[in-house]
């Protein structure tokens, strides 16, 4: 019989951390389309005696979060680059979307196919940059929430115990 008050004390977490991913985003310029973005959403589950917290989004999220390390340039991370480069044609509407369009020596445009081969492999040698837009914003909430979620639910655990001790199961 866990009450609202760990509920809502999740809910503010989740709340306060998934704003504060989305912030980052925008501040890092992460955000191109959006999709990354609209995707982040928390979710609190509270059952009898149990509850369930959860951030969700995009899959390609953890790669902006926690980095991909290249074949040159290494980060602490758990995700590399090792024998395949990136699609080039995977980056062909983010191109066009930051209006990309360098030229050569002789001031022609470079075109779009060569473009997309060259910054395939800077990503494959350089990897890329772990912006922890998710994690700082959380470990920084995680640090403020045992003492009131303990508070709170230690509260809870006292009252699920009489509870049980005034209703025992017939």
């Amino acid at each position: 019989m866990l009450s609202n008050g760990v509920q809502k004390e999740l809910e503010r977490f989740t709340d306060y951390v998934v704003s504060q991913a989305r912030s980052n985003l925008t501040r890092l310029k992460k955000n191109s389309t959006r999709s990354l973005y609209d995707s982040l959403k928390g979710n609190v589950k509270v059952s009898a005696n149990s509850f369930e917290m959860s951030i969700e989004m995009e899959e390609y999220g953890h790669f902006q979060d926690k980095g991909v390390s290249g074949s040159e340039v290494k980060y602490n991370t758990p995700y590399s680059y090792t024998t395949k480069m990136p699609p080039p044609m995977a980056l062909d509407k983010w191109i066009v979307r930051k209006g990309i369009a360098p030229r050569d020596k002789n001031g022609k445009f470079i075109s779009r196919k060569s473009l997309q081969f060259m910054i395939a492999r800077s990503i494959f040698k350089k990897g890329i940059k772990p912006s922890l837009f998710l994690t700082t914003p959380f470990e920084a909430a995680f640090k403020t929430l045992p003492d009131e979620l303990i508070e709170k639910f230690g509260l809870e655990v006292l009252d699920l115990f009489n509870y049980t001790i005034q209703n025992p199961k017939k």
